[in-house]
């Protein structure tokens, strides 16, 4: 028998339809035929197949032979040790409950504009902004906030340059599929770049390089994943900010997580609403998704742990460690070791491990093979 040349249908069936799938757009991107799309309203946040070509859960390319779509997608069969071998030449130990790592640090950008607009030191931001300046990198997918009236809306978008990063700095906690993005990217005549994105969407790049998904896949010079145990529907917003708390979404400034939702208003009023209350609100993608650290990244950043003004970096590939050894060298990122605040090592392995009890017994078990430490 020929080989099966797995396409649209069977990630309908196995991913989109199953609850794996984590919105990540990557198989949007990577269509050469334009028939996926993105639904992104009313918190579906997933992809589909336009119903003139095959219909919704099929594909006439995919029957004729294009496997791009199930060849870019981060949640296919058997992705983890596929991606694992692929960037570190071996599938992960035991113990690796937070994917393999290299070198474990706390950072912070040198340049207090960068640290100020940035979050939890604005290690992100320095990257993107040294990566545009010293020709690593042509553009990067981030996110950035709305401009409607309703405001905290987060959306995909490029940046070019400096300006453009301190325009997309901070966090958000509603899902922006930034590789959406990337159409915007190649326009403007970017051929390198880079992926800023939550733990789902850091595994699309290596993912499509692994499988051989073409010019995509060659495009993406540097990925930065965002620790990320969960993100939030839009209606939090509304149904729990403002109608229990009173919080327009016009006057929040700016938003953490540690421990508890933090909200800062335009007013000067700081609030924190108990994270258990936000869980009704958990986006649907991130239901099953067992990577918390983005495990997949060159470099997983988060602010988590004792200083909120620092940022712990698992620097994971040689990529990852070229970047940051340059910009220590030459005093962009200012650094500490990870044992100063063994804080928050730990909470990174408790929340990775919390994260891996969420794959299905019934998906391919690679993602559950590590041992369930209580």
């Amino acid at each position: 028998m020929p080989p099966e040349k797995p396409h649209w249908a069977h990630l309908f069936s196995e991913v989109v339809t199953s609850g794996l799938c984590t919105g990540c757009a990557a198989c949007v991107i990577v269509c050469p035929y334009d028939v996926l799309d993105y639904d992104s309203k009313n918190g579906a946040y997933k992809p589909f197949h336009v119903a003139e070509d095959g219909g919704v859960d099929n594909c006439t390319h995919g029957e004729r032979g294009c496997t791009l779509c199930t060849r870019a997608c981060p949640r296919f069969r058997d992705w983890e040790p596929e991606v694992d071998t692929y960037l570190f030449g071996r599938t992960r130990f035991a113990d690796e409950v937070a994917g393999v790592t290299g070198d474990v640090l706390l950072a912070r950008a040198s340049d207090p504009i960068l640290a100020e607009h940035g979050q939890d030191g604005g290690v992100v931001s320095a990257l993107l902004v040294w990566a545009l300046e010293h020709d690593v990198i042509d553009a990067a997918l981030v996110s950035y906030l709305s401009g409607d009236a309703s405001g905290w809306r987060a959306v995909p978008g490029v940046a070019r340059n400096r300006s453009d990063v301190l325009a997309s700095a901070g966090s958000r906690y509603t899902y922006s599929a930034n590789t959406l993005a990337y159409p915007s990217a190649i326009e403007s005549g970017a051929e390198r770049i880079a992926l800023v994105g939550m733990s789902c969407q850091a595994s699309a790049p290596p993912v499509m390089a692994a499988r051989k998904a073409g010019k995509v896949a060659r495009r993406f010079a540097l990925n930065i994943g965002l620790l990320c145990s969960k993100s939030f529907d839009d209606a939090i917003f509304e149904e729990l900010f403002r109608d229990k708390y009173g919080i327009d979404r016009a006057d929040i400034v700016k938003m953490n997580i540690k421990g508890v939702f933090q909200l800062w208003t335009r007013d000067g009023g700081y609030h924190e609403i108990p994270l258990k209350e936000c869980k009704t609100w958990t986006r649907e993608g991130c239901l099953h998704c067992p990577d918390f650290a983005a495990e997949h990244a060159d470099i997983s950043t988060g602010g988590i742990g004792a200083f909120d003004d620092w940022t712990l970096c698992l620097v994971r590939t040689d990529r990852g460690r070229e970047v940051i050894e340059a910009m220590v060298a030459d005093g962009t990122l200012t650094t500490r070791p990870a044992d100063d605040d063994p804080g928050a090592v730990e909470l990174l392995r408790k929340l990775a491990r919390v994260s891996r009890k969420r794959w299905p017994e019934s998906a391919p078990q690679a993602p559950r093979l590590l041992p369930v430490v209580p």
